[in-house]
């Protein structure tokens, strides 16, 4: 009879974790073989450090018997910019069986985002493989981003999270009715501690300060590099204008060091105490350690960690623009930003602002999940007219594109007797004579 090896795909410290806590909640069967095999997606490998370099990895290592570079073996490719060809997948799983030391082993890999490479590539070697896929932060609860070949998605077996948004279920994989099963938050508080207690030193951090928590939106398309850094002086100032006066900025590990230096002026303007960390480490590590009075981001996933799992203070800023600006509609960032934006403070608002009520969370992740992948998650149709029909309006409209409602014929559209306006050449001449007219008299 063959052994069995579980290979675990990691790429962040903080997926390590999560997969240790649930080996430890016994989430999987024994194996004769664990295997922790290391993604290093950041787009200068060589310069950026893998899992199993970072401050506090030791603590996660007894969990496996083996750490293995995926980089490594197929170098010098990167892994998120290569796939294997379709005729060289049987080649490419004889190579990694001899490298990887598995022999005729049964494979059960264990990933994350499995919708694309590198995942998706491994997914693919070892064809008949059993998969079960972990979420490594808030995008689980969104649909999935892309349609995949039902030759992997059937194999999925579980999605592992954690109860980030207690009472919601992630929408991920659910077009194969994969189940989620959730990964006790216990275990994983567990296991932090253990990283929080071998993280290295870290610089002395005040007493009751203000934690930002930088993200890089900027290598995302998201936002101009210009504009994130006026996003963090954003954060220090609504910071100081709850009454804080030591800041702790915690930028992203990738980030320009200018954004950093952005800061440092503005403090000294502010007449505040400004620390900037520029060890590797965890948000959750701080949160344990230094226990900020109030932790500021925009949509990351450490805000949901620090509030559902460490009872600390959050605030968020800057999500409403995010909504109109993120594009293709369907990025899969849409969902992190609109629960960021529905059940966070705003830091700039205050109490101006209510958030959106819990029981109607189910309800617009539904709709939301339906706009974003209408032929993925057809199923969620009757949910999302059922939410827009009944609570579409000023508090959930900005979730929401007239044209993308208009298009798929949804409540909060144009009217279906006004629907040939936009397909109307005759319209959109009298329109463009109204605006060049509009100019005219302005000038």
């Amino acid at each position: 009879m063959s052994r069995t090896t579980q290979i675990f795909c990691v790429s962040t410290l903080y997926g390590a974790a999560t997969l240790a806590a649930a080996i430890d909640s016994d989430c999987f069967a024994e194996a004769d073989r664990r295997v922790l095999l290391v993604f290093n997606n950041s787009a200068t490998p060589e310069t950026t450090p893998a899992v199993d370099e970072m401050p506090g990895f030791d603590t996660l290592r007894d969990h496996f018997d083996d750490v293995l570079s995926y980089n490594e073996a197929i170098r010098p490719f990167h892994p998120g910019a290569w796939a294997p060809r379709p005729d060289d997948l049987p080649l490419f799983e004889r190579y990694l069986r001899l490298l990887w030391g598995l022999g005729d082993d049964r494979v059960e890999l264990v990933m994350e985002s499995i919708q694309v490479n590198p995942a998706l590539g491994l997914a693919q070697i070892f064809t008949g493989a059993p998969l079960v896929v972990y979420a490594d932060g808030l995008m689980s609860y969104g649909p999935t981003r892309n349609k995949i070949d039902p030759l992997v998605g059937t194999r999925v077996r579980r999605l592992l999270h954690l109860d980030l948004v207690p009472g919601l279920t992630p929408l991920l994989l659910t077009e194969f009715d994969v189940p989620a099963q959730m990964v006790p938050t216990d275990a994983f508080l567990k296991v932090m501690s253990g990283l929080t207690d071998t993280a290295g030193e870290l610089p002395l951090l005040p007493d009751s300060a203000a934690l930002l928590l930088g993200q890089y939106l900027s290598a995302l398309n998201i936002l101009s590099p210009a504009e994130e850094e006026d996003l963090h002086v954003r954060m220090m100032r609504g910071a100081v204008a709850r009454g804080h006066r030591s800041i702790v900025f915690k930028p992203h590990p990738t980030a320009p060091a200018r954004y950093s230096r952005a800061l440092e002026s503005e403090a000294e303007k502010l007449g505040v105490d400004l620390t900037v960390l520029d060890t590797p480490v965890l948000a959750e590590v701080l949160f344990a350690k230094a226990r900020p009075a109030l932790v500021v981001g925009c949509f990351s996933t450490a805000l949901f960690t620090a509030s559902a799992f460490y009872d600390l203070p959050v605030a968020r800023i800057g999500t409403t623009p995010l909504l109109d600006r993120l594009t293709p509609y369907q990025n899969s960032n849409r969902l992190p930003v609109t629960l960021a934006d529905a059940l966070l403070p705003d830091l700039e608002n205050g109490k101006g602002e209510e958030t959106v009520a819990d029981e109607l969370l189910t309800g617009l992740v539904e709709a939301v999940g339906f706009t974003m992948q209408p032929q993925i998650k057809a199923d969620l149709r009757p949910a999302a007219e059922r939410f827009l029909s009944q609570h579409l309006g000023p508090r959930t409209q900005r979730y929401f594109k007239k044209r993308r409602l208009t298009s798929q014929g949804l409540p909060g559209g144009i009217p279906e007797r006004l629907s040939f306006l936009p397909r109307n050449s005759a319209a959109r001449r009298v329109v463009r004579q109204a605006r060049a007219l509009k100019k005219a008299v302005r000038r």
